[in-house]
């Protein structure tokens, strides 16, 4: 399964050989939007002030891909987008600029797309079975299914593609020569057996068509997430590693791409070893990694990278804007909601996002599950090595699945990272206590710690992974959608248990990441995040006022009439918060962004199990509330109130983005304010054409234009880090209702928090900051001068809620 381990090391040093961004720029890459399109945006990037772009995958993808992380072809960069040709013109363009590229790589997964022969390492795997070269390639359990009829014990690949079970749809299957077809799929046939009657036909081949439906408990190849469109790569063997990142390897080499994003590493079997091989291959390239970090768990220190992608930052830069007591007590006042009743506090622990999480694991790995079958597959390296040695024999395959449901189930971050060869001490899979020695065997077995076989590093390794696929499906896109009670919470990495980030902590994590990962990216929004960064900031303020916002909320659901049968008041709440966050928004977005909510939630309708009925009448009430006037200026008068809080909201968050230790990532279109919601909403093209015209006047925004204040805000911080690095960073002391700190000696940050809470205290009163003394200090948005010593908050944040300061004349 795997080599032998390599000893562990300390990590590399933090600054990478090659300049580390200043910051960087997401482009969405797409059939709408090509390479040939950011080459044409490029000098209106340079001039916003980034360093690098960060571009979107770039190898071949399914055709119509509009993200790129469903790759059919390492060998070429995306013909779709442009191809390499194109690639190269946007690298001399950006050089010319003096800007630099970043690749997002995708190495756990490829796709299996329709036709099948897209992806042609695949399609010889279908023909050729377990013989083909490429079989290794492919994350595939032979050993689960039974092989041909003439090969009974060589294995076959479960392909769960069919609309019905297979002897409703044999008349939709047609040979024709080397081919099966099936609708639009083209599945390879087996050589010397086209001619063959087509059930022996069928019988013969190295795959197995089936219901769609047996995937969830059948399925033997690995997957991203539950995706049975992505088929999981062996990255970890060399000979792969060599094949499917040759492309991109040699364009670093050829100074065409200077960095990578690493797309979910926690699929692979050993991200360590990856890692490490990636930083062998590229002389230590800039390289930032997918990893989502729960609670306080931090990077592990052995990895050759330059940091995250910046998720632990979104949670505390939101964090630190968020009204913890208030958000407590909006808390309380959506149960109340729920079942129509007064406002009440939250209840004792487990608090209900908590409870909401547990359940989606259990769901994920429970029975029928969609993650059933990577379970069994557990189950059955178990059992294998419970026939091999007599010690660990004896665990019932019903005993082996509740242990792994249990662990599984409780396991509170993505994933361990113990390796073969390494057994590690994981507190979260510590069952010392436990009476049941099938759970101490499985928990001994995840840990590595019951010395080294094949199946025992294999059981090690699938742990891992399935860990990492329970957390992302059980809590991100399980609980995050049941649990919304603060929508603007539920984002990845997000706590919504826990909300709020009180100054000193986030004062204490800014030093830590600058100590430990100062070229780590952060974001605030992506193509990932369920409500980009502005439609967030207004959702904050809601907490600041939650009595008033559920009351209003109530009315709302009111005014709209009653809803139809089977709709719960949860879908109004839901309804709300979105119409709030993305308004102004059209039928369709809100209908779209509504359906993958409780489709993802799973509790009335989902994406394998559809109820027609709850979707439609969850849809003609989405379509009703825009269609009725009254209410409709009930929601646009809410969002004028918002408006001045979430304003300062949403300038913070911008500046202390940019400002903060790390390399800010800036998400396509987000230096103006951008009300998205999930994908495929997040996903569009931009007019970077239009951003470019706005940033010729943005340098003096009119009040109230705060589409110009945040380009004027993000070119000015952009343009500050590009001429120097910022210093080190030194919280200072600020009044209530405001955040400060200094980088270096000579810029500091200050930023409104909790901005509701101020204007009803009565404002900034006679609240002062302390400048840092000697010179004076220019508010580099404003431009308005300051003396050091003690400023009069009032007078510093006059014109903006937030100031940029430098000094100068010390």
């Amino acid at each position: 399964m795997t080599s032998a381990a390599e000893p562990a090391q300390p990590r590399p040093a933090a600054t990478p050989p090659a300049p580390a961004p200043t910051a960087s720029y997401r482009l969405q890459l797409q059939p709408g939007f090509t390479l040939r399109d950011a080459t044409a945006a490029v000098p209106y990037l340079a001039a916003l002030g980034v360093s690098h772009l960060h571009l979107s995958p770039l190898l071949e993808a399914a055709p119509g891909s509009t993200h790129g992380y469903d790759t059919v072809d390492h060998t070429r960069i995306s013909e779709q987008l442009g191809g390499e040709h194109a690639l190269r013109a946007l690298a001399a363009e950006a050089r010319r600029h003096g800007l630099r590229l970043i690749a997002d790589v995708v190495p756990n997964h490829m796709a299996v797309p329709v036709p099948e022969r897209l992806n042609e390492p695949l399609r010889q795997v279908l023909r050729d079975g377990p013989d083909s070269p490429y079989a290794r390639w492919f994350d595939i359990d032979w050993t689960a299914q039974p092989g041909p009829a003439d090969a009974p014990g060589r294995g076959r690949v479960l392909l769960p593609l069919l609309g019905d079970r297979l002897g409703a749809v044999l008349d939709q299957l047609v040979v024709d020569g080397e081919v099966l077809r099936y609708h639009r799929h083209e599945l390879p046939l087996r050589p010397g057996t086209s001619r063959l009657p087509l059930t022996e036909l069928l019988a013969r081949q190295w795959y197995r068509l089936a219901w769609w439906r047996l995937a969830r408990t059948e399925l033997n190849y690995r997957r991203f997430f539950t995706v049975n469109e992505l088929i999981a790569v062996r990255v970890e063997d060399p000979e792969v590693f060599a094949a499917t990142h040759a492309v991109l390897l040699r364009l670093h080499a050829e100074g065409i791409l200077d960095g990578f994003r690493i797309d979910h590493p926690d699929g692979l079997a050993d991200p360590r070893g990856y890692l490490r091989r990636l930083a062998d291959a590229t002389g230590g390239a800039y390289t930032v990694v997918e990893k989502i970090l729960t609670g306080e768990e931090r990077l592990p220190e052995d990895w050759p990278v330059a940091g995250t992608t910046g998720y632990d930052g979104l949670r505390r830069i939101d964090g630190v804007l968020m009204d913890h007591a208030g958000a407590g007590r909006l808390a309380g006042a959506y149960e109340s909601f729920l079942r129509g009743g007064p406002a009440h506090a939250p209840g004792p622990d487990p608090h209900p996002a908590v409870a909401a999480a547990r359940r989606g694991r259990a769901e994920m790995t429970g029975p029928g599950g969609e993650l059933t079958a990577e379970v069994d597959r557990l189950v059955r390296i178990a059992l294998r090595i419970g026939a091999a040695e007599p010690a660990h024999a004896d665990h019932a395959p019903w005993q082996l699945r509740a242990a792994l449901r249990r662990l599984l189930t409780d396991y509170p971050v993505y994933r361990p990272y113990a390796r073969p060869g390494e057994p590690a001490d994981d507190p979260h899979l510590r069952t010392d206590g436990s009476a049941d020695p099938t759970e101490r065997l499985v928990a001994a077995l995840a840990l590595g710690g019951l010395g080294r076989s094949e199946d025992k590093d294999e059981f090690c390794v699938r742990f891992a992974q399935t860990a990492a696929a329970v957390a992302a499906k059980g809590v991100e896109d399980t609980a995050f959608y049941r649990w919304n009670a603060l929508p603007g919470l539920n984002e990845v990495g997000g706590e919504p248990a826990r909300p709020g980030l009180p100054p000193a902590d986030f004062h204490d994590w800014c030093r830590y990441l600058e100590r430990a990962w100062p070229h780590s990216m952060t974001v605030l929004s992506t193509h990932d995040t369920k409500r980009s960064a502005d439609a967030r900031a207004r959702l904050a303020v809601l907490a600041e006022q939650p009595e008033a916002w559920a009351a209003e909320a109530a009315a709302w659901s009111t005014a709209a009439g009653p809803a139809a049968p089977g709709l719960d008041r949860d879908a109004d709440w839901l309804l709300w918060h979105t119409l709030v966050a993305a308004w102004p928004i059209t039928p369709d977005r809100l209908v779209a962004a509504l359906l993958k909510a409780v489709r993802e939630a799973k509790l009335h309708t989902s994406w394998t199990a559809p109820d027609a009925g709850y979707e439609q009448a969850l849809e003609q009430r989405a379509r009703a509330v825009l269609g009725n006037a009254g209410l409709l200026r009930r929601v646009e008068g809410l969002v004028r109130a918002l408006a001045p809080y979430a304003r300062a909201n949403t300038l913070a968050a911008a500046l202390l983005h940019l400002t903060v230790p790390g390399v800010p990532d800036l998400y396509q279109g987000s230096e103006e304010p951008l009300y998205t919601l999930v994908d495929p909403d997040n996903r569009g093209v931009v007019d970077l054409g239009a951003l470019a015209v706005r940033l010729t006047d943005a340098a003096a925004p009119r009040p109230g234009d705060l589409a110009r204040e945040k380009l004027h805000l993000t070119a000015t911080a952009l343009h500050l880090r590009r001429a120097a690095p910022l210093g080190a960073y030194r919280p200072l002391a600020a009044p209530e209702h405001l955040l400060a700190f200094a980088r270096g000696a000579d810029v500091v940050t200050a930023v409104t928090r909790l901005p509701y809470g101020l204007a009803k205290a009565g404002g900034w009163r006679d609240a002062a900051l302390e400048l840092p003394a000697g010179g004076r200090w220019t508010d580099q948005l404003s431009l308005r001068e300051f003396p050091a010593g003690a400023v009069p908050v009032a007078d510093l944040l006059a014109t903006y809620p937030v100031a940029l300061l430098t000094r100068r004349g010390r």
